[in-house]
């Protein structure tokens, strides 16, 4: 039965790397000396951790790590941005996460999308991926046209298509 999954996955090491050229950067930088601004990326939990001596470095710190993922071909919708808090005296933190697999909700989103629109296609959740199958080739490719046209939020990719 021909089939295909739908994915939310991000180069790690593109990524990485992003994060080293912003740390790099951020030491070579004239209005960053002698402040507190770093970024750190902690691979286990896919975290992105801003540090600066305020909201305003902050911002900048994240227009550089955009600028460096863009030039990477890594998406800037993977990353999801958490609040600014304060970590003692005037520095501020902030963690981004990085996302990887699709969470239930718009798992849920994307199976109800394919079953409201009476296509001949099943839509199956599995652990952060969305199995589609169907008899033909043509609705498989049908069911991909709307999912990219409907779900823009995410940056979804589709993996395994087999015949």
């Amino acid at each position: 039965m021909p089939s295909f999954d739908t994915v939310l996955e991000t180069d790690l090491v593109k990524v990485k790397n992003a994060v080293e050229n912003t740390a790099k950067e951020i030491g070579t930088r004239f209005d960053f000396k002698g402040t507190a601004a770093s970024v750190e990326l902690k691979e286990k939990d896919k975290e992105i951790i801003l540090i600066g001596d305020g909201d305003f470095q902050i911002d900048q710190i994240h227009d550089i790590l955009r600028n460096k993922l863009t030039k990477s071909g890594v998406d800037v919708r993977f990353l999801d941005i958490g609040k600014v808090e304060k970590i003692g005296g005037d520095k501020v933190k902030q963690i981004t996460k990085v996302r990887d697999g699709i969470e239930t909700e718009e798992a849920k989103k994307i199976q109800q999308l394919i079953k409201g629109n009476k296509m001949k296609v099943q839509a199956a959740i599995q652990e952060g991926k969305v199995r589609v199958t169907g008899a033909k080739r043509d609705d498989l490719q049908a069911a991909m046209a709307l999912i990219r046209a409907e779900i823009k939020d995410l940056p979804l990719s589709f993996d395994n298509f087999r015949d």
